[in-house]
């Protein structure tokens, strides 16, 4: 595994920093951990376990690993939570510089417009610019629902799933 000290990535997945509530799940490629900042409770990052700066770089096994682990993540959440909708975004720049790639998915509700008019990414960057980061206790015991969740059998979808049906 590639490992970059000072990539805030790299430095929880290495455990050289600790996300609150702990690694919530590892794969063979990938992390699942909650979310360091101010984005609120329930919002997960799935991240490769080598720092990787482009998905472009994604090896054929990490790919494939992805798209199942990004529905099984927003799954978990969407049980937990019962969001109206789950963002999922990927970032990977800091300071304008490409950095190790990781996947926000956050628990969104309509209600949120009362404090925040628009949503998407106007709404991240509200949440940004507000700087308001939850309880480490409550993220931390989130943490815990979605590795206790995570830890089943993930739900079978029907194969018709994808139409709608």
């Amino acid at each position: 595994m590639t490992d970059i000290i000072g990539c805030l990535a790299c430095d929880l997945t290495a455990g050289r920093r600790q996300p609150p509530g702990g690694s919530i799940l590892r794969t063979p490629h990938w992390a699942v951990e909650h979310c360091v900042g101010p984005l609120g409770v329930g919002t997960l990052i799935v991240k490769p376990l080598r720092h990787v700066v482009h998905i472009w770089e994604l090896t054929e096994e990490e790919a494939a690993e992805l798209g199942p682990l990004l529905r099984r993540v927003g799954s978990t959440i969407a049980a937990l939570l019962a969001p109206d909708q789950v963002y999922v975004c990927l970032w990977s720049h800091a300071d304008w510089a490409a950095s190790h790639i990781h996947f926000v998915l956050q628990p969104v509700w309509n209600r949120q417009r009362d404090e925040h008019p628009r949503q998407g990414p106007f709404l991240q960057a509200e949440m940004f610019g507000g700087n308001i980061t939850p309880a480490v206790e409550e993220m931390a015991a989130f943490a815990a629902r979605a590795r206790q969740h995570l830890g089943q059998a993930p739900a079978a979808l029907p194969s018709d799933a994808w139409l709608g049906g």
